[in-house]
């Protein structure tokens, strides 16, 4: 007759709450920025793909999507991959402005870029409401360890300083990548948090046939036009 089933203990539920209503979805903004030739670009495909793809340098800004599932709540994110050429400095607040997450990435093995990281930093600090913006510093290029020209010490200690979190990657091998994304995932929940309004709530655009006749357009007159 088959294998018994387990019984189920009296006043427990078979199914979760969490299995009977749906998790609520939340936008969130993130915004990665620093030098040309860092990586943002290869961080941003490995966060959306994981997967390692070389990239021209970022023209304006390149825009991704990636859906995080946490355990009670899922979060939407929408990747804003800045340029990093100094032509487009002066337009580059436009894509950061009510960033929810902010990526400040660097080379490891590159000083200048190091330095660099720190200029975009003062830049966002005259932008962001304290407590509205989550901020990593992220050292790149982990792979180029044996290049390293930025100790680890002197990330953390920047990033201690200035109330930043601080992780190292390398988008090439995808080391730490994941961990980022789902770390800056749950700090933004945290400290943003939709219970303090610092979140929308997302909700997906339903699909319209625009060739089905009984399909309502909103561009449709709602007033018959002849005899």
């Amino acid at each position: 007759m088959g294998e018994n089933l387990p019984r189920v203990p009296r006043g427990a539920q078979p199914h979760s709450d969490t299995l009977r209503r749906p998790l609520r979805t939340f936008r969130v903004k993130m915004v990665l920025l620093g030098s040309s030739g860092v990586g943002k670009s290869s961080l941003a495909m490995q966060f959306v793909k994981e997967e390692f793809r070389s990239t021209t340098p970022t023209v304006g800004c390149a825009y991704l999507t990636r859906v995080v599932h946490l355990s009670d709540v899922t979060l939407r994110f929408e990747i804003w991959d800045t340029a990093g050429q100094e032509k487009y400095h002066s337009v580059t607040p436009l894509y950061y402005r009510g960033a929810h997450a902010a990526l400040l990435v660097y080379d490891i093995s590159k000083m200048e870029t190091f330095i660099r990281a720190q200029l975009w930093l003062r830049e966002l600090e005259k932008q962001y409401i304290p407590g509205s913006t989550v901020m990593w510093l992220v050292g790149n290029k982990g792979d180029l360890a044996q290049d390293r020209q930025v100790s680890t010490q002197e990330g953390q200690s920047l990033a201690n300083d200035r109330g930043l979190f601080f992780t190292e990657t390398s988008a090439l091998s995808g080391d730490q990548v994941s961990e980022l994304m789902l770390n800056v995932a749950h700090r933004v929940y945290e400290c943003v948090g939709a219970e303090q309004g610092g979140l929308s709530e997302w909700q997906e655009t339903p699909f319209v046939d625009l060739h089905r006749r009984d399909t309502f357009s909103p561009f449709a007159s709602c007033c018959k036009v002849g005899p």
